[in-house]
């Protein structure tokens, strides 16, 4: 499963967001660079990329110039608050959401830009994925879900494995069915 990704608040040529999220970068063109290199370095060309909002800032044409750099063929956009440009070039992504929800192999997700408390299935173990908090929203360990912007993820995208590791610790650490094993592990009861 790992050929499915998610990321989120890239802001592309925001000079703003730099000091906003105290981002350690001294030019737009350096933290471009950066979160595209990264993007680039684990993603492949024929894997699945979710991104969940705020892609960029400026004209239409800059935003196609960035997707343009964006070697992965198959991304999935869920729209941001800051997406104006994007939402001009939307045929240049393979779908266009305000929330969406989908499966990766058996497990169940909900993605959207902005975190909410509670989402379709939540109940059932559907995990819930967003943006837009930039590593600032204190996470709630018993919640399934998390932020997967780059600030959170040191400028990375999250592969389905490390989330499904996050997401395990995350329901074992909520689940009252777990108990402590005579050798110091959990085991279901």
């Amino acid at each position: 499963m790992s050929n499915t990704w998610f990321t989120s608040d890239f802001h592309l040529g925001h000079y703003n967001i730099i000091r906003y999220c105290n981002r350690p970068f001294s030019s737009t063109g350096e933290m471009d660079a950066v979160i595209l290199t990264n993007l680039n370095d684990q993603v492949g060309e024929n894997d699945q990329l979710f991104f969940l909002g705020d892609f960029c800032k400026g004209s239409a044409d800059q935003a196609k110039h960035y997707r343009d750099r964006i070697l992965c063929n198959n991304v999935h956009f869920v729209e941001g608050n800051h997406d104006r440009a994007a939402r001009k070039i939307a045929a240049a992504f393979c779908s266009w959401n305000q929330l969406v929800e989908i499966r990766v192999g058996k497990q169940g997700f909900v993605l959207c830009h902005y975190a909410m408390r509670t989402w379709h299935h939540s109940s059932r173990g559907v995990w819930h994925l967003y943006g837009h908090s930039h590593g600032k929203l204190r996470d709630d360990p018993a919640s399934l879900a998390f932020d997967v912007g780059v600030d959170a993820h040191d400028f990375q995208p999250w592969s389905f494995d490390e989330i499904s590791a996050v997401m395990e610790a995350k329901r074992r650490a909520a689940d009252p069915l777990c108990k402590r094993g005579k050798e110091g592990t959990h085991e279901e009861l």
